[in-house]
């Protein structure tokens, strides 16, 4: 029998190398997703110390997943149109146009308006909202001009428009099939919260999966580079910024449904909040970078942080005031990580 030498004996054995199935599974797994899931726990840890109710069920789904329901379609929206390298401003005045002007239509005239079917005010309003996106996607991709003021100016029309055909009153008495996405029910939980989960799970697996989502992460990343692959840029752009359009329009309705009514200035102000989860889940403003599930993630850490605020009795100014220094925070803590490791676009 051979023996057998010493030095083989003291060799350490060498670790399996990862499967490449292991790598790619690693590779997949967003880091920002691996950091949010974390800050949620203890969020709903703290939830749990300040306040007992906020562990129940009715807490949870009525008061964090139905009403973060409406911010996260804009979230999705708004992500959409920062993966393609742009952005748009005028997603809150749609929130706020696209009910106002459907409730206008189908409105009776004792109501201040003109009576007509429910499906006659949607086909009036949804090209509306179909031309809303267009005109924007036009400016920006075929004339190139500056979506920052575009769509600024687009926001300030929008919000005129509004308060013009409202006269500046609310509209309480909408029919039933327009308040149907605030109070309706699905294998007992609300509307909103299935078009929640339902939203974000669509908008990732399109992003991920498909041509047209690969593609418009390819444009954000690099316009040049997706023009010389053959991605037709302007027609994405367009698309993408429609698309928006017609979220906000939803969530728009969606927001009229949950609080039965059309107010003169309803949307202001939710921009803000949408680029915060946006964001906090990882979504690049340069473009090119993030995913929904982050986007998703980041929509409900907030709902979680202004429901604890909110059974804690804070005002809302500090709720407002807490969304910027979490903006703050997701930026620096992108930059670090982008610093650290610099792989994709370079940080500006």
């Amino acid at each position: 029998m051979s023996a057998v030498s010493p030095r083989k004996l003291s060799e350490p054995v060498a670790a399996a190398a990862p499967s490449h199935a292991a790598r790619r599974a690693r590779r997949s797994v967003d880091p920002v997703v691996l950091t949010l899931l974390p800050i949620i726990v203890i969020a709903v840890i703290v939830g749990a110390v300040v306040n007992p109710v906020f562990l129940t069920t009715t807490n949870i789904i009525d008061n964090i997943i139905t009403t973060s329901a409406v911010l996260g379609v804009l979230v999705i929206a708004e992500s959409l149109i920062l993966i393609g390298g742009y952005f748009d401003l005028s997603l809150e005045a749609t929130v706020g146009f696209a009910p106002m002007l459907l409730a206008v239509l189908v409105s009776s005239a004792a109501d201040a308006g003109l009576g007509l079917p429910f499906w006659a005010g949607l086909l009036i309003t949804i090209p509306a909202v179909l031309l809303i996106g267009l005109a924007n996607g036009l400016m920006i991709a075929k004339m190139k001009l500056n979506a920052f003021i575009v769509t600024l100016a687009m926001l300030i029309l929008l919000q005129g428009l509004t308060i013009g055909l409202s006269g500046g009153q609310t509209f309480a008495m909408l029919p039933k099939a327009m308040t149907y996405l605030g109070d309706g029910v699905i294998l007992g939980l609300p509307v909103q919260a299935w078009i929640f989960v339902l939203a974000f799970a669509a908008a990732y697996v399109f992003m991920k999966f498909t041509p047209t989502g690969r593609s418009i992460y390819a444009m954000g990343g690099n316009l040049e580079a997706a023009r010389a692959a053959g991605i037709r840029t302007t027609r994405l752009t367009i698309g993408v910024v429609v698309a928006g359009s017609l979220l906000a329009a939803l969530a728009g309705l969606m927001l009229t449904g949950r609080i039965a009514s059309v107010t003169a200035n309803q949307g202001s102000g939710m921009i803000f909040t949408v680029f915060a989860a946006a964001v906090i889940g990882g979504i690049s403003l340069n473009g090119g970078r993030g995913n929904l599930i982050g986007a998703g993630l980041g929509v409900i850490l907030l709902g979680i942080i202004q429901n604890i605020l909110t059974l804690s009795n804070v005002p809302s100014f500090w709720i407002n005031a807490a969304y910027g220094a979490i903006i703050l925070a997701a930026l620096l803590i992108g930059w670090v990580s982008t610093q650290r490791f610099p792989g994709g676009r370079a940080a500006a």
